[in-house]
């Protein structure tokens, strides 16, 4: 796929191969913008990060619904209409790339990063594909996606600029997105991450 294939180096240099992850992965996370971030692309944000290589992080937002069909994007290829979804807008990193969260195993392997248990993020072509023509509605997809540098991310904790919530497939596929960041707001009021982080470690909740 054209646009799929215009994945930028550093998302296609990431070491993304077959394995699991737990159920509660503390290594992904869902952040949640906080009120004051003025910064427009991430106002009002719901993201779903998960560690990778070299203390980075990468994320998509799974509160940003778009008017797009994913067989607007892809009008010549078939399995694309089978999806009922939206695309959504992922992050205004590699914005020339679609990416998909996949429930479905078909998903797991060379090009995909585990996320939690039975979730996977598709970030090859190769991947994406697959997701397309073997189980393209037990996934949602993305244009762009949001990344971090090594330590960067526990700094914008330590700053207040998310709260953070354990991960679960149920926030991430929730029917209701444009409702989402209201709905995580009101249940992280008075969550307070530590900031007592070791290097690598995302933060615990009190």
């Amino acid at each position: 796929l054209a646009l799929a294939a215009c994945c930028v180096a550093a998302v296609s240099s990431l070491p993304a191969q077959a394995q699991t992850r737990p159920e509660n992965d503390p290594n992904t996370v869902i952040l949640v913008a906080a009120p004051n971030l003025a910064e427009a692309v991430y106002r009002q944000s719901v993201i779903i990060a998960t560690a990778i290589e070299g203390g980075r992080f990468i994320g998509v937002m799974v509160n940003r619904p778009t008017r797009r069909s994913l067989s607007s994007l892809f009008p010549d290829h078939g399995p694309s209409k089978a999806v009922v979804e939206p695309v959504f807008f992922g992050g205004p990193m590699s914005r020339s790339a679609v990416f998909a969260l996949s429930k479905n195993a078909t998903a797991n392997g060379n090009g995909s990063i585990p996320v939690l248990k039975n979730l996977y993020l598709a970030i090859t072509v190769n991947v994406v594909d697959k997701v397309f023509e073997e189980a393209p509605n037990d996934a949602r997809y993305y244009v762009g996606n949001v990344m971090w540098r090594p330590g960067e991310l526990q700094d914008e904790i330590r700053r207040g600029v998310w709260s953070v919530l354990d991960a679960t497939p149920d926030i991430v596929f929730d029917k209701d997105p444009a409702h989402l960041w209201d709905d995580l707001s009101r249940m992280t009021r008075g969550v307070v991450a530590s900031a007592d982080l070791l290097p690598g470690q995302m933060p615990t909740l009190h």
